[in-house]
């Protein structure tokens, strides 16, 4: 039979910097999203300034109990979220924590588990401490690692009772795409050096070890994974050298994978360093560090790309940080992210043949513009568009199951309308709850219920039977 496990965790997930709002309350400090008022690809701003959506988001800080009860009504067993590292070091290098924004996540994880619902935390979300992006250049310093130590241990301490599932950092493997928004690396792009660029992945790789050994000294029962930007890669041409172009473009993701998973660096990365003239420079103890290993791999996937050593056969794709060539069988979603759900399936049966280890998927979804219409009365989203993405993702998440792929569970992206991450827009939307606000920072902030907040109620409630 194709089913899913009687213990399959459905929920969806959220990020802090992009729901939570509230930006400068209660003693929280500015992290790199308060400069980065348009997203991704913008520009720096100098501080925060009005035009950035994320100062209020979708103002999850002062709604979150009407938000989860809203989650409790969709029968989440899990909902992933992230902790503001601000709320809890401002600056990000103090001694002593700050104890009002400890209390509120107190009190968001005994609001899920009031519910049932089991909380899935990511400890960085792409919003490390502006304090540490202008005193030490983000994570190239290695005294990020030392902070990030204590940031963990005190979360680790206060939540420990409360939160089984945590994840280190969010998508590890776009420091290298993204440094100022993943790694607070306040450096231009064109400024840094590959050698900068993969000696603070070093540092995030230990730190990121250093969570798991501390978790697990800490929380006996916790199970803690890394989180991988997932993304397939297909071959354009049965030309040989393409199968090589993926397979090198493959490696860009899976050595992220590979060290979490195997507590060392692979021989291609080795060899890629030799070549490239780098040398990452190891303290004592960092490769008996790099040994403790995740519990559960976590990734994002929204699409699949081409690669090819033939460009002028397609075009590029859209996408934030992992880009590639247009699949002609494929078609895209409304901002060029090509739509592959049996994509999925080879994802998820890929990394487990690689590392048989448990596989959770905490990021998918639709970005799409979305229509508030009422219906008999009530005001809603017909969002059959949505409901069909997501359909057909789940559908070969059973096959890969089926395959014999260990999948914990699944969180698709944006389960309360938030601001896009890439672009800082609120029309790109991907929740099944509709936030009334509008990219121009106007709005009630209501809340309703799309049609496909019913539809994945009724997917929980079955197991998944109704797909």
């Amino acid at each position: 039979m194709r089913t899913f496990p009687d213990d399959f965790l459905w929920g969806g997930a959220v990020a802090a910097n992009q729901c939570e709002g509230a930006y400068n309350e209660d003693g929280k400090g500015l992290s790199v999203q308060d400069v980065l008022p348009h997203g991704l690809r913008g520009e720096r701003a100098e501080g925060p300034s009005a035009d950035n959506l994320k100062q209020e988001a979708v103002d999850f800080y002062h709604h979150y109990k009407e938000d989860i009860r809203m989650l409790a009504e969709m029968g989440f067993k899990v909902f992933r979220t992230s902790i503001a590292w601000t709320r809890i070091f401002p600056q990000g290098d103090e001694e002593q924590p700050n104890e009002k924004g400890l209390a509120f996540y107190d009190a968001v994880f005994d609001e899920c588990l009031k519910y049932g619902i089991e909380p899935l935390v990511t400890i960085s979300h792409y919003e490390t401490p502006l304090g540490l992006a202008e005193k030490y250049d983000g994570w190239r310093s290695r005294k990020l690692v030392e902070f990030f130590e204590r940031y963990c241990r005190t979360i680790f301490t206060r939540y420990g009772g409360k939160v089984k599932y945590w994840l280190t950092f969010n998508e590890i493997n776009s420091l290298l795409h993204a440094p100022f928004m993943s790694g607070g690396i306040k450096t231009p792009p064109d400024q840094l050096t590959e050698q900068d660029l993969y000696q603070a992945m070093h540092h995030e790789l230990v730190a990121s070890a250093m969570a798991v050994k501390l978790g697990h000294e800490l929380m006996p029962g916790a199970k803690l994974g890394c989180m991988i930007l997932g993304i397939t890669v297909y071959p354009l041409t049965p030309d040989p050298d393409d199968m090589i172009a993926v397979m090198e473009k493959d490696r860009e993701t899976l050595l992220f994978a590979d060290i979490h998973a195997r507590g060392r660096y692979p021989k291609y990365l080795l060899n890629y360093f030799e070549d490239h003239g780098i040398s990452i420079r190891m303290e004592p103890g960092d490769e008996e560090m790099l040994k403790h290993t995740v519990d559960f791999i976590s990734f994002s996937y929204y699409s699949s790309i081409c690669a090819t050593t033939h460009p002028e056969l397609s075009e590029p794709t859209g996408g934030n940080l992992s880009r590639g060539y247009k699949n002609p069988y494929l078609k895209a979603s409304a901002w060029g992210w090509q739509i592959d759900p049996k994509g999925l399936r080879y994802t998820l049966n890929r990394l487990y043949d690689r590392y048989q280890l448990p596989l959770f998927i905490v990021e998918n979804g639709l970005g799409a513009e979305d229509e508030l219409v009422t219906v008999n009365g009530e005001k809603t989203v017909l969002d059959d568009y949505r409901i069909d993405y997501l359909h057909h993702h789940l559908l070969q998440v059973r096959e890969a199951i089926r395959d014999g792929v260990e999948v914990m569970g699944y969180t698709s992206w944006g389960c309360i309308d938030l601001v896009s991450a890439s672009t800082s827009e609120m029309r790109k939307r991907y929740g099944y709850i509709y936030v009334d606000r509008n990219d121009d920072g106007t709005g009630s902030m209501k809340r309703y219920r799309k049609k496909s907040f019913w539809w994945y109620r009724d997917v929980i409630k079955s197991n998944g039977a109704i797909l």
